[in-house]
């Protein structure tokens, strides 16, 4: 229990070395340093930094309806004439959380092919989003002689607002931090919400905006005859033609199918063009510069309308056909709206529409006095529990005084090296360490005194006194662990912020109560042959 051969000793110091160094950022500028060290600080949490917090919600009934009115096109592609069956006509009716599928023409006998039809449906209708064994997206049932009612389960739905919450939190990061450099926080609040928090970050609005636009990108014809424009604003749509316009277009009648779409969009970025104007510029993939260009090639001289969300961003003329999948949107755009319209193509469709539930922000001026004031805590904390233990135990007071110091140099170590955000409650948990930390050194310590009190020598009194703490020690800080563990893993946020700090602190505060004061318990006992502490 007592020796320290060297491999011990040099293991220890590599530890503390180790921490030093990860933890120098935080007091001291790094960026002209070495390298091989360490440049970035502990990340700072929205309550120490100043920034946007914004709830946000994922209707389920709008995730449903979504989901229905892509089920409803696979319908029309199962309904459709093929070599071997006849077509099934028919009127599709979304509903809120239900699709109505009316049926539109009997066959010779004046029946309704009910049957048929919901055998073709079968085969289309996959299973559960998440393998639950048996169950279908969706559920099938008669609705008279002529319909077909679909619904969601329970099930089902759960699986769908998984997925959507999923890929919504993909999509929120990708559109507020294209770059992953910003450092935001983005959690799950419950099946159906998110909470982002967005350090450094001054304007909600803009935040807002950028979150509540569908994504939807298209690439549509345009419809140029003056006849069909002016029968459509009168309100008579030509059949598979929509009415839209753009604020540099006007209103254009484009095809409702478009040649290219969101999906076949690689990446998107702003850029300069000739003139040194803001323009958005996209890569297409493979399969998207293919149809660009046979679109391109097969249509000359007509219009190609760029559309983002029902709204067109611009109307080329095509001239050529154009290789390669390189275009770019042009227009009277800022750099920043050309940055945030290019974060919205390239993360992509929305699976629905986000609602925002709160929203709240920081000022950079409190996050400092936040900071001020946790500092100011730490350092009084540490200075009472330093008073108490030198005042109590002397020497080895002394001794619990550094390892509470290596303590905090490891904490901050840790939290370096796992890229965590320290926020105002984790500074609490560093705190609430620091009073925590000594509780090792005091039970070690009272055995101890316990031990020479009854006759032991210094060195058989030394080694008890740590044998016979350790089981109450581990005990005490493992069951602490739980809770920080069952904290971390219900809590959001600041309370995660809490958890990751308690926890860290109860590692490091059992190595360095237990290793590293010990070891310089038996150096000092080795190098100045002391018969007794003062404990």
């Amino acid at each position: 229990m007592l020796q320290f051969p060297p491999w011990k000793v040099l293991l220890v110091l590599v530890v503390l070395i180790w921490g030093i160094v990860m933890a120098l950022p935080n007091v001291m500028n790094m960026s002209n340093a070495p390298g091989f060290l360490p440049k970035q600080s502990v990340n700072l949490g929205l309550d120490l930094r100043g920034g946007v917090y914004l709830e946000m919600e994922i209707p389920p009934a709008e995730v449903i309806s979504s989901r229905l009115s892509v089920f409803a096109r696979d319908v029309r592609s199962a309904f459709a004439r093929t070599s071997d069956r006849e077509p099934i006509y028919f009127q599709p009716e979304l509903r809120g959380r239900t699709m109505l599928i009316k049926l539109s023409r009997p066959d010779a006998d004046g029946n309704f092919p009910v049957e048929e039809a919901l055998r073709r449906l079968d085969r289309i209708n996959g299973p559960i989003e998440g393998g639950l064994a048996g169950g279908k997206t969706f559920e099938m049932t008669r609705a008279g002689q002529d319909g077909i009612l679909v619904s969601v389960s329970a099930a089902s739905e759960s699986a769908m607002l998984a997925d959507a919450l999923s890929k919504t939190m993909t999509i929120v990061r990708r559109r507020v931090d294209p770059d992953g450099v910003a450092e935001i926080s983005l959690t799950p609040s419950g099946n159906n919400r998110i909470v982002l928090e967005a350090p450094g970050e001054p304007d909600p609005e803009r935040l807002k905006t950028l979150l509540s636009r569908d994504g939807r990108m298209t690439f549509n014809l345009v419809e140029t005859s003056p006849a069909d424009i002016a029968s459509a604003q009168a309100g008579i749509v030509k059949p598979g033609f929509r009415l839209l316009e753009g604020p540099e277009t006007g209103p254009l009648l484009v095809r409702e199918i478009p040649e290219v779409v969101g999906a076949d969009i690689a990446t998107a970025s702003q850029g300069n063009d000739e003139a040194n104007r803001p323009q958005i510029n996209f890569r297409l993939n493979a399969n998207g510069a293919r149809k660009f260009y046979e679109t391109t090639r097969n249509n000359s001289g007509k219009l190609f309308a760029i559309v983002l969300d029902d709204v067109i961003m611009s109307a080329p003329r095509i001239n050529e056909p154009i290789p390669g999948g390189n275009v770019r949107i042009t227009g009277s755009f800022t750099i920043e709206e050309a940055q945030d319209l290019a974060a919205i193509i390239a993360a992509g469709e929305m699976p629905a529409k986000v609602q925002f539930l709160d929203q709240r922000v920081v000022s950079s001026t409190l996050g400092e006095d936040s900071i001020e004031s946790g500092f100011r805590a730490a350092v009084v904390g540490l200075s009472l529990v330093a008073f108490f233990m030198i005042l109590a135990y002397g020497l080895q007071g002394m001794f619990a005084v550094l390892s509470l110091v290596a303590n905090v140099i490891l904490i901050f170590a840790a939290l370096s090296l796992l890229g965590a955000t320290l926020t105002l409650p984790g500074i609490a948990g560093i705190i609430l360490t620091i009073g925590m930390a000594v509780d090792a050194n005091v039970l070690v310590f009272e055995r101890v005194r316990e031990e020479q009190n009854n006759g032991r020598s210094i060195w058989t009194a030394v080694q008890a006194g740590y044998e016979r703490a350790l089981i109450t020690i581990l005990d005490a800080n493992i069951t602490t662990l739980f809770a920080a563990i069952i904290l971390y893993s219900l809590g959001s946020g600041p309370v995660k912020g809490f958890a990751v700090t308690l926890a860290l602190g109860i590692i490091t505060s059992v190595f360095t109560a237990f290793v590293f004061t010990r070891m310089m318990t038996v150096f000092w006992l080795k190098t100045f042959k002391t018969k007794r502490l003062a404990v």
